[in-house]
This record gives structure tokens, sequence and C-alpha cells, in this order.
């Protein structure tokens, strides 16, 4: 397949020096984070015309990748293109926050958030897989994962070759991870982890799982750890696979751990530390998973400007009429806010990359909540005002719009609930007010 061409980006020597930025406020005693860069080995921060670059080259992918018929297909069979994995890695669509030496493009979460936008506006269904590999298992190794096993997994999941998943959720710990089951007890060598795991994005077909699972369990949160599990290994299993209102073909599943054995080298970060590589990774997900709502707002507008502009009744077509106006104005203005709103903190965190890694600047976890909490919930109004601009074309499967509803719906559960971004939002202003 022929792969996209790289942007002007990784011309290092095109791009302005840095300079050194200033914290946007200093950082409470109490919040001393961890000291660890967010971004790959040589970053700089991508200019305007780069990011516009970028996302010219993901549009052509998914205008060839990814059509309606292959979107639809994908929902209608509530099964995967596994052959997508291999096309994203050819792209490099994989690795955007991963290094070069592993396959990576090196580059932030600017250009993460343009690539996972333009995936879900062809399909959210695998706009969401993609997120849960090149977010949550790509980039949570990149930030958590020894020299070895950077070497040993991320090549293989960069290139498409192997599939990347998350497994923290249960049955009974959904937003309350602390109260997790899996277990995992120590042995000669390694861990036997013991245990059930629930709504597992990419769990059907991943071939490498970060599980959380308590290694003490009467410490709570400071009890737990995080394994990159084989799931090839003995006593691994995924029990179904689920059938979801939206985002079908995403794979989703069940996860049983019995006796799974996972060496000592597979312990990502350290041991009864996995609360901590849980939060190295939270806001940068949350911040990365808030564009595939706004993927989804721009498909919806996708569907309605032409149909309202070429439906006539009443010899006018819809769209002079002013109460359809008003409808397409919100889609827009929605839209258009959400997306200033994840590409500005996006950008922040790049502009601001030296400071975050020196624990000089905080990355605003009120705001990556923010930004997936607003464009999540306009997300779905924006589908529900599709369907109405369609009118009886909007409620008939052979037209996208009832897709997309469903798949944005998700949004507003998946990755934390609406009312728990509020929470975090919350509770963010009242650690910096203390």
């Amino acid at each position: 397949m022929a792969s996209i061409s790289v942007p002007r980006l990784l011309a290092r020597g095109a791009v302005r020096p840095l300079c050194r930025p200033r914290p946007c406020c200093p950082r409470p005693q109490f919040q001393r984070a961890f000291l660890s860069s967010k971004h790959p080995s040589g970053f700089v921060p991508p200019a305007v015309e780069d990011l516009e670059e970028l996302r010219e080259r993901a549009q052509e992918f998914t205008r060839r990748e990814i059509p309606e018929d292959v979107a639809a297909h994908t929902d209608r069979t509530n099964a995967f293109p596994n052959e997508m994995w291999r096309k994203l890695g050819d792209a490099g669509f994989l690795g955007i926050t991963a290094d070069e030496e592993y396959g990576g493009l090196a580059m932030g979460y600017q250009a993460h958030c343009v690539i996972m936008e333009e995936i879900s506006r062809a399909s959210g269904s695998i706009g969401l897989s993609y997120a849960a590999h090149s977010q949550l298992c790509v980039n949570q190794l990149m930030l958590n994962g020894s020299p070895d096993q950077k070497l040993r997994f991320l090549p293989g999941l960069v290139a498409g070759e192997k599939v990347g998943a998350l497994a923290m959720s249960e049955h009974s710990a959904g937003s309350d991870v602390v109260s997790m089951k899996t277990t995992a007890k120590k042995v000669d060598g390694g861990f036997l982890l013991n245990g059930t795991k629930m709504w597992i994005t990419n769990g059907p077909d991943a071939d490498y799982i970060i599980v959380y699972a308590k290694t003490t369990p009467d410490a709570g949160s400071k009890g737990i750890t995080a394994f990159i599990v084989d799931t090839k290994t003995k006593g691994f299993s995924c029990a179904r696979k689920l059938d979801k209102l939206g985002m079908r073909g995403s794979n989703t599943g069940e996860i049983v751990l019995e006796d799974v054995f996972v060496p000592a080298e597979n312990v990502l970060g350290a041991v009864d530390r996995g609360v901590r590589v849980l939060m190295e990774g939270l806001d940068l997900e949350r911040l990365v998973l808030s564009a595939g709502p706004i993927g989804i707002m721009q498909a919806s507008l996708d569907l309605a400007l032409p149909y309202t502009h070429t439906r006539t009744q009443f010899s006018i077509p819809l769209a002079h009429n002013q109460l359809m106006q008003a409808k397409l104005a919100d889609m827009h203005v929605a839209l258009s806010s959400a997306r200033a709103y994840t590409l500005s903190v996006a950008a922040a965190i790049d502009r601001h990359h030296e400071a975050i890694a020196a624990d000089d600047w905080l990355i605003p976890t009120q705001d990556c909540a923010g930004a997936i909490l607003f464009a999540a919930e306009r997300a779905t109004l924006c589908a529900l005002d599709a369907v109405q601009c369609l009118g009886g074309m909007g409620y008939v499967n052979e037209i996208p719009a009832g897709r997309l509803l469903r798949d944005a719906k998700l949004y507003e559960i998946g990755a934390g609930t609406s009312e728990v971004r509020r929470i975090v939002i919350g509770r963010a202003f009242n650690r910096l007010y203390k």
C-alpha cells in the first residue's frame, strides 16, 4: 500500500528553536509530578503549516482506506477490518508520539488529536480502536516503559504488526478503578494474574495488553501494579466479544485471566505504583480521545449541509428555512468551539514540553477533562441535529446519521463518564485553591 509522506515537521532544521517557557502557575507542593517527559526525544512543537499538511495527509488516507462503504460495513458486521492495522502503521499514524528509533514520528499531542479527529470523521469505530492502540497502549509504553520494554514491544505496535490495548475496568470497578478485584501474586520469576476485565477496547484482537492488577490488595491505590501481558500466554482468554449499541466494529471484550504468568521484566513502572502509571497518561488520554467526538461532529455536518441545501420543500431548499439555519449554526459553533478547545490545550502541552519534563509546568487536568466533556456532549447533540435535518432519511440505516448518533454517545460514557469528568474538574479546582 502506498504510504503518505511525512510532514515537514520532521525536518528539524526548518523549525525555529524553542524558547524555554515559563510555567503558567507554580505547582503546589502536594502535587509533585512524576519527573518524566511526556514527549518524544528531540521533540519540537509543530508549526501551523505542519499540522495543516498532516491533516491533509490524514484526509487522503481516510478517503482512500476508510470510505463510507468500509465504515458502514464495519458497523453492520460489528467487526474491525484487521488489515487496517498495517495500513495505519504504514501511514505512520500508530506511532505519532513514539520515538523515531522505534519507528514512530516523534510528534506531539496536537498531531495526535488531528489524526484522531480525521479517522473518527471517517469511522467512529475505527477511530476508537485507533486511540486504544496508539494512545492507551503505545503512548503508555513510551511514558513508562523501560528501554528494554520499548525495544521489545514498540516496533511491532508502531508498525501495525501487533495490536495493543489497555485493561483497567471491571464489572464492579468502572469509574471506581481502585476497587478492582484482579490480583497479581508474586511467584518465582514474576507474577500470576487472576481476574476479569470488562469493556476492553481491542480486547478480542490484542497481542499485548497493559493490565492493572492488585499486588497488595489491602493497600488501596498504593497496591496496584501495571503489567504488559502477552495474550498468547496460557490462562489468558477473551470470554466474549460485546454486542454494543454503537462503536460497532471497535471490537470490545471481556477478558479473563486465570493464573496468567507475567515475567518480572514485563512490570510496567514499579510494583505497587500502577496508579502512577495510570496518572502519567490519564490527562493525555482524555485530551486525545476528545478529538474523537470532534470528528463525529464534523461528519454530522458533512451529512447535514449538502442535504439541507439540495433537499427542497415548499419550493425552497431546507437550508433557507430559518429554523434549519439555526440548527446548522448551532452544529457549526459546537464543532468549532470543541476543536478550538482541544487543540488549544494540546498546543499548550506541546509548547511547554520542556517545562513539563522539568516539573515546572502542570498539565491542566481541568482542561483535559473539560475538552472531552464538552466535545462528547456536543457530539451527541450534533448527531441528533443531523438526524433531524435529514428527517425521514436520517432515521433509515442506509444513511449514516443513526450510526453517528450511536457512536457519539459512547464518548459520554467511556474513558470516564460525563459525571466523573465534572467531578475531576471540580477536584482540580479544589487542589489549586487548597
